[in-house]
């Protein structure tokens, strides 16, 4: 009985001792992604046009805003979050008409939402809408394969270009047209 109330010991540190460890580290991993990425946003942020700061809310997201270069939007609000799962996460909102595009306040809910599946479909970034229904363009990196520097600067170079989507929109947000 003695020998099996070891074994089981034994097997219970097994089990358990990498998963902490592995919270531990996963904790360094994302402080480490973090200080990275803030090099990264301070370095490429003027290049696009973006002045990148920390949140005061959430110490893992950073946040900008574009108002450069735009024609449909007032500006695209940018959300750049390290998570806990080892990704890195972009989550644009276009301000438009001095608010967010939000589908409950849509002209043509219906309509929106179908072009938005389209546009996921077609474009660079992914569109979606949060639970407040707010809607926005995105994207999302594992860090399996290391730090995509690269990847990065090139989705930041793109965010520019969905305000072209925001024109396909406005019939639906508000029934104007597109400035081109």
């Amino acid at each position: 009985m003695r020998r099996i109330a070891i074994s089981a010991s034994f097997l219970f540190l097994l089990i358990c001792a990498p998963t902490v460890y592995s919270q531990q580290d996963d904790a360094g991993a994302r402080e480490r992604t973090r200080a990275r990425l803030a090099q990264l946003l301070e370095k490429l942020g003027p290049e696009v046009k973006i002045a990148f700061r920390q949140s005061q809310k959430q110490p893992f997201n950073y946040v900008g805003s574009l108002t450069t270069g735009l024609v449909n939007a007032d500006s695209f609000e940018v959300v750049v979050s390290v998570t806990a799962k080892d990704t890195i996460g972009f989550r644009v909102y276009p301000h438009y008409n001095r608010g967010y595009v939000n589908v409950d306040r849509a002209k043509d809910r219906a309509a929106l939402m179908r072009l938005l599946l389209r546009l996921s479909d077609r474009a660079f970034l992914f569109w979606g809408a949060d639970e407040t229904g707010d809607i926005f363009t995105g994207y999302t990196f594992t860090l399996e394969s290391g730090f995509p520097d690269e990847a990065i600067k090139i989705v930041l170079r793109s965010i520019v270009n969905s305000d072209k989507f925001i024109g396909e929109m406005r019939p639906f947000i508000d029934g104007t047209t597109a400035v081109k």
